[in-house]
């Protein structure tokens, strides 16, 4: 996979270690009234995947630094292409490769977005998701390409050995569904 950066008019996209992982760097307009961020725009974004549409976006906010939620993603057909947006204060957001096929497969990508400059991680189908706030009443936004669906729902367990994620801070709150998932058993999700 190439390392070269792909830029458009307001996005530069940066490869990640693992494969339809981007870093997603937003190009504001600044002027003596403050700034304006384009956070999608599908002409840009379907450069790299013709066809990609926005189907929810979904805004989570944190009371606690040191929140963790995930690792969550869908089955297909329902698999999606996430957006990952922290919109106030800051996190730690963290894919993990679930794909059997994949060289990178149980690898992980943890990319610290903070609502000062706007960046995004693009994680696709085939990943699972999840962040750790940093700060106090943080905000995420997470445009996803297929709706949620309850059915299809799934989740590793964030704090998995197999996944060694080092999130940054001890944890403060945790929901029980995330902190009782099974650990992974032979190398493949349960």
């Amino acid at each position: 996979m190439s390392s070269t950066p792909i830029a458009t008019a307001r996005f530069v996209f940066h490869p990640t270690a693992i494969a339809g992982v981007w870093r997603v760097e937003r190009k504001p307009i600044r002027d003596a009234r403050g700034s304006f961020t384009r956070l999608f725009c599908g002409d840009e974004f379907g450069e790299l995947m013709p066809g990609l549409q926005v189907a929810q976006i979904n805004h989570s906010v944190s009371a606690q630094a040191g929140t963790v939620r995930g690792l969550h993603y869908q089955h297909a057909p329902h698999a999606e292409h996430k957006i990952v947006t922290c919109v106030a204060g800051s996190i730690v957001d963290v894919a993990v490769d679930i794909r059997p096929e994949s060289p990178t497969y149980l690898q992980h990508v943890a990319l610290q977005l903070d609502a000062q400059q706007l960046h995004a991680l693009w994680i696709p189908p085939g990943c699972a998701h999840g962040f750790q706030t940093l700060q106090p009443h943080s905000a995420v936004m997470y445009a996803v390409s297929h709706a949620y669906n309850a059915q299809a729902e799934d989740g590793l367990n964030p704090f998995d050995p197999a996944l060694a994620i080092a999130w940054p801070l001890a944890p403060t709150e945790v929901s029980a569904r995330d902190r009782d998932r099974p650990y992974l058993q032979g190398g493949r999700p349960v």
